[in-house]
C-alpha cells in the first residue's frame, strides 16, 4: 500500500498493490500492520457498512459527533464516486476545508477520513457501491450533517444539474448553524 499525500492534515488516499494476471488481480483491502506503518496511526474497525446508489445520488455531509465520532476508510467494489471529506474542527487551521477525490472499482484507490470531518460522496457512474469500515458504532443520538452545497464550505462537486438527495440531506443544517468539533 502507498499513501498519497493531500492538503488537508489526517486525510490520506491509500493506493493498494494490486497484482492482475491473465486471470484476474489480487490485492489486500486492508492490512492493520500495513495502515499503521504507512500512517503512523493505529485504528480498529467494528463496523462495516455498504452502500449503494444510482448515478448523480449524493450522500452527505455525514459525521458523527462526540464521545462517539467516527473515523472511516472508504472504497468502492462497483463503479465511481467522487468523495468528499470537510474539516469540521474548529480549532483546526484547516477549518471549513475540503478535499475531493475519485475513488472507483478500477483504481482501487481508499479515503482515510479520521473523526472530526464530515464525508460525503456522488455516484458518478450508473451504479456504484461504496464499503466503507468505520472506528466507532452507528449512535443515532449523535448522527449529524451538512449542506451538501454550503457556499462557505465552497466543493466543487461535479456534476451538471441537481443531485439526487434524501429529504434529511436536502434538509440538512448550513456549517455556521452545525454542531462542530472543537
Amino acid at each position: 500500500m502507498e499513501t498519497l499525500p493531500t492538503r488537508l492534515t489526517g486525510i490520506i488516499l491509500l493506493e493498494p498493490h494490486s497484482f492482475g494476471d491473465e486471470r484476474g488481480l489480487f490485492f489486500e483491502s486492508w492490512n492493520a500492520r500495513d495502515f499503521d506503518e504507512k500512517t503512523d496511526q493505529s485504528v480498529t474497525f467494528v463496523q462495516d457498512n455498504h452502500s449503494g446508489s444510482k448515478k448523480a445520488v449524493l450522500r452527505g455531509l455525514h459525521y458523527q459527533l462526540p464521545p462517539h465520532p467516527q473515523g472511516k476508510l472508504v472504497r468502492v467494489v462497483v463503479g465511481a464516486i467522487f468523495d468528499v471529506a470537510v474539516d469540521i474542527r474548529r480549532s483546526s487551521p484547516t477549518f471549513c476545508s475540503w478535499f475531493g477525490v475519485e475513488l472507483s472499482a478500477a483504481n482501487r484507490r481508499q479515503l482515510w477520513i479520521p473523526p472530526g470531518f464530515a464525508h460525503g460522496f456522488l455516484a458518478l457512474s450508473d451504479w456504484a457501491e461504496v464499503l466503507y469500515k468505520t472506528t466507532d458504532y452507528y449512535a443515532p443520538e449523535l448522527d449529524r450533517s451538512i449542506r451538501w452545497d454550503d457556499p462557505e464550505i465552497g466543493i466543487e462537486w461535479p456534476i451538471e444539474g441537481e443531485p439526487i438527495l434524501s429529504d434529511k440531506d436536502a434538509g440538512a443544517p448550513y456549517l455556521g448553524e452545525a454542531e462542530v468539533f472543537a
